[in-house]
C-alpha cells in the first residue's frame, strides 16, 4: 500500500511498539487517521509512481500539472483520493504465491482476490455513524511463486480484466554456505522483472528447473524421515496436494500431515517436524545465494532479500549478497516497519520493500493481500532503481528481434503476453503491432524517446522476415 506513516520502533524480535499499537487503535476510531496534504517530495514521487502504474491506460489520475493531485491526501491508511462518500487507495503487493508453487489459489483467482479486497470504514456524522466505502484494491501485484514463473501469463491475462499491473517475479530458494558449515542456512531471494520478463530466460529457467527437481528429492526425503519417526505419510498424498506439475515443498508436506491427522495444523507441523534443522527437515539442490543474485542481475531483474527476520545470521548474509549485487531487502510487514532491518538496509544502502507473502491458506496467522503499508517515497525509490534496469532488458530483447525478426525472437517479447489477438496477421505486422503495443505499455514517453530505442526502430525499419521463402520488410512507424 502506498502510505506515509512508518513505525520506527519495532524491535528485531518483531514486537510492535507502543506507538504502532496506538496508531492501530486510532485507525479503528477514525475514518482514515489524520489527513495530511502531500509534501513536495511525496507529490513528485506520487506523480512518478502513478505514471508508471497507468502506463497502459489512456486516462489516469496523473497529469502534467499538479492540479489533478488536489483530491489526493496522505493519512494512516496511505495515499488516498476522495471519491464522494468514499476513498480510493493505491495498493502495491510485492510478495504473493499461487497454486503454481505452494499457494492455495490459481493465478487468476489470486488476481481476482487482489481486485476484490476492500474494507468499509465508519465515520461519525451529524446523523450518527455512517459506513463509507474504502476502495483498497491492489493496483500492482507481483506474483512471486517459489522457483517458477509458470503462473505469470495467466496472472497477466486475468489482470487485464481488472486494471491491475503485474510485475513478473519469482522467489528463488538458495543456500548461504559460509566457511563454517554450522552457519549454513536457506535464503530466499525475490526477483522482480519488467513486463517482458528476464532477458536471458533460458539461463534462469535452467536454474529454476534444477531447484524444482531438487524439491522433489527433498520432499521425498522429508516423507522418508517422517516415516522413520513412525508417521506413515504417503508420497502420493503429498503429490496430490501439490498438484500436477508442481514441485512439492514443505507446505505441501505439512498439509498432507494435517489431512492425515498426524498434526492439528500447519503451525504444529512446522514447529515439531519441518522447521529448519528439524527432525524431518531436508535440503534440496539450491544454488548458492550469491550465484542466484548475480544471475538475477545478469537477466535484467532486481534482487531483493525475502523475510530477513527469518534468518539466524542476517548480517553476514546481507553483506555477502550486497557484494554480489543485491538491490534491496524486505523491511515492511503488515504490522509495520521493522526498525532493526530498516537500519541494516540503511547500512548497506539497500532498497526497503515488503509484501504480505500471501499464500491464501486462510486463518488469522496470514497477512492479507495488500496489507503492507509501503510509503510512496519508498515505491518511488524502488522504481528509480528498477526502471533503468528494466529499460535495458527491454532494449536487449527488442534488439534481438531487430537483428533476427523470427517467430522465436517475437515469442521472447510476448513471453507473458497472449498472442491470440495477433492471429491471422502476417509475422511482420504482428511484430510491428506487438512492439508498438509493448513500448506504450512498458515505457513512459520519455523512456521511449531514448536514443537507443530510436536506433532499434531504425533497425526494424530496414529489417525483413522470411515468409514462405520471400523476404518481407517489417513495417514500423
Amino acid at each position: 500500500m502506498v502510505g506515509l506513516g512508518d513505525n520506527n520502533n519495532l524491535s528485531c524480535q518483531n514486537n510492535i511498539s507502543s506507538k504502532a499499537k496506538d496508531k492501530k487503535k486510532n485507525k479503528k476510531k477514525k475514518r482514515g487517521g489524520s489527513k495530511r496534504k502531500m509534501t513536495a517530495e511525496q507529490t513528485s514521487a506520487f506523480k512518478s509512481v502513478t505514471e508508471w502504474v497507468y502506463l497502459d491506460r489512456h486516462h489516469h489520475p496523473n497529469s502534467s500539472s499538479t492540479a489533478g493531485l488536489s483530491s489526493w491526501v496522505v493519512d494512516d491508511f496511505g495515499v488516498q483520493k476522495s471519491l464522494g462518500r468514499g476513498m480510493e487507495k493505491m495498493v502495491f503487493e510485492l510478495h504473493s504465491h499461487s497454486k503454481h508453487s505452494d499457494g492455495f489459489l490459481s493465478p487468476s483467482k489470486l488476481v481476482e482476490r487482489a481486485h476484490g479486497n476492500g474494507e468499509a470504514v465508519t465515520e461519525e456524522t451529524h446523523y450518527g455513524m455512517a459506513e463509507l466505502s474504502l476502495n483498497s484494491q491492489v493496483k500492482v501485484l507481483a506474483l512471486t511463486d517459489h522457483d517458477t514463473m509458470s503462473g505469470i501469463t495467466e496472472a497477466v491475462e486475468a489482470a487485464r480484466r481488472f486494471g491491475i499491473k503485474i510485475i513478473p517475479g519469482v522467489e528463488i530458494s538458495t543456500i548461504f554456505s559460509p566457511r563454517n558449515p554450522e552457519m549454513e542456512e536457506p535464503v530466499h531471494i525475490l526477483a522482480y522483472y519488467s513486463s517482458c520478463g528476464p532477458t536471458r530466460y533460458e539461463e534462469l529457467d535452467k536454474l529454476l528447473a534444477n531447484i524444482r527437481e531438487g524439491r522433489y528429492v527433498r520432499a521425498k526425503d522429508m516423507v522418508l524421515k517422517l516415516n522413520k519417526l513412525k508417521l506413515p505419510l504417503k508420497w502420493e498424498h503429498v503429490t496430490k496436494i501439490a498438484g500436477k506439475g508442481v514441485a512439492p515443498g514443505r507446505l505441501h508436506v505439512a498439509r498432507a500431515m494435517v489431512e492425515a491427522g498426524y498434526v492439528e495444523n500447519l503451525k504444529q507441523a512446522f514447529a515439531r517436524y519441518l522447521y529448519d534443522g528439524g527432525p524431518a527437515y531436508s535440503t534440496g539442490s539450491e544454488p548458492l545465494a550469491e550465484e542466484a543474485v548475480q544471475l538475477i542481475c545478469e537477466t535484467g531483474g532486481l534482487a531483493v532479500l525475502a523475510h530477513p527476520w527469518a534468518l539466524k545470521n542476517p548480517i553476514p548474509i546481507i553483506r555477502r549478497l550486497k557484494d554480489a549485487g543485491l538491490h534491496g531487502m524486505e523491511v515492511y510487514r503488515s504490522d509495520g516497519r521493522l526498525a532493526a532491518y530498516n537500519d541494516l538496509a540503511d547500512t548497506y544502502n539497500l532498497l526497503k520493500l515488503g509484501g504480505s507473502d500471501y499464500h491464501g491458506r486462510g486463518g488469522h496467522g496470514e497477512s492479507e493481500l495488500g496489507s503492507v503499508n509501503l510509503p510512496v517515497v519508498v515505491l518511488h525509490d524502488f522504481l528509480k532503481v528498477a526502471r533503468p534496469i528494466w529499460c535495458s532488458a527491454i532494449k536487449d530483447i527488442l534488439e534481438g528481434y531487430a537483428k533476427e525478426p523470427s517467430d522465436t525472437n517475437l515469442a521472447k517479447i510476448a513471453r507473458f503476453t497472449r498472442m491470440g489477438s495477433f492471429k491471422g496477421s502476417s509475422p511482420s505486422s504482428r511484430g510491428k503491432d506487438l512492439i508498438d503495443r509493448c513500448l506504450a505499455s512498458w515505457l513512459t514517453a520519455e523512456e521511449q524517446q531514448n536514443d537507443e530505442f530510436e536506433a532499434i526502430r531504425l533497425k526494424l525499419s530496414h529489417a525483413t522476415i522470411n515468409l514462405s521463402g520471400v523476404q518481407v520488410p517489417i513495417e514500423t512507424k
